[in-house]
């Protein structure tokens, strides 16, 4: 299993070299897709990773900061697919908490070239709690979380995320209120951890006095200025708590477990 790691910035004005949150699971076959921030498909591509094994996108929430790419990723899978018919007849789901969000995303890629005509599919999903989907490679679990209030129908609008890929349980936090957020997905082998809301450090010390360290990495992405204006002090925080368990993830980082 590699995960790799396109944009590791919180929503802070634009930073030397970060862009905003993304990242995707890479199995033999597929790229599964965790929010899609700003140049999230140019960075993928310029990694040398074929997004044309794009089999499922998930949005944890709607803020431009974790979907300012997805018209763009959609329209460069398109772009490298039209002359070799990969992805002919084959479809891409997109899980979204707000539907109407991709109906207005849809509606502007539609007044690209060719009013945006593919010959694959792309079916939509709204995120709910519980199980999105499962198949031979990978199970999602959505739960909802407190970092955007209800929308006036009562629904959620923002989720965390238990992926289970390859015997390993990866907890992916959103933007979140805490860690209370999303108790019911631990414990975890990895932890994907925002702190653009949090300190890094904080987050560390609840972890141990929970017993809920993750068994093997603590990866902290969606970084603030607190992080990004002094990068080294803050990781010397969190090692000195757990060691080389932690990691502040870059843009451009591809790990393998």
């Amino acid at each position: 299993m590699k995960i790799h790691f396109f944009g590791t910035c919180s929503g802070t004005e634009p930073m030397p070299n970060r862009n905003h949150t993304s990242f995707a699971f890479e199995s033999k076959k597929f790229l599964y897709w965790f929010d899609a921030g700003e140049n999230c498909s140019y960075t993928a591509h310029l990694m040398g990773i074929d997004i044309l094994k794009t089999k499922t996108i998930c949005i944890s929430h709607t803020h431009m900061d974790h979907i300012g790419g997805l018209p763009n990723l959609f329209w460069n899978i398109r772009k490298i697919n039209k002359p070799k018919k990969i992805l002919k007849d084959k479809t891409i789901d997109l899980y979204i908490p707000e539907l109407e969000v991709w109906k207005n995303i849809l509606g502007i890629l539609k007044y690209t070239e060719e009013n945006f005509k593919c010959d694959f599919n792309i079916d939509t999903y709204k995120v709910v709690d519980g199980e999105l989907f499962s198949n031979n490679e990978i199970s999602l679990f959505a739960l909802h979380n407190n970092h955007l209030a209800k929308n006036k129908m009562g629904e959620y609008r923002s989720f965390g995320f238990l992926i289970k890929f390859e015997n390993m349980k990866i907890v992916y936090s959103g933007d979140t209120s805490g860690i209370n957020d999303f108790l019911d997905l631990l414990p975890c082998d990895i932890l994907i951890m925002e702190t653009g809301h949090h300190k890094a450090d904080e987050i560390a010390r609840k972890l141990i006095n929970l017993k809920l360290v993750p068994s093997k990495k603590l990866l902290f992405i969606h970084h603030g200025l607190e992080i990004l204006n002094n990068y080294n002090e803050e990781l010397i925080k969190v090692k000195n708590l757990l060691g080389e368990k932690v990691c502040f993830l870059d843009d451009g980082k591809t790990m393998e477990f």
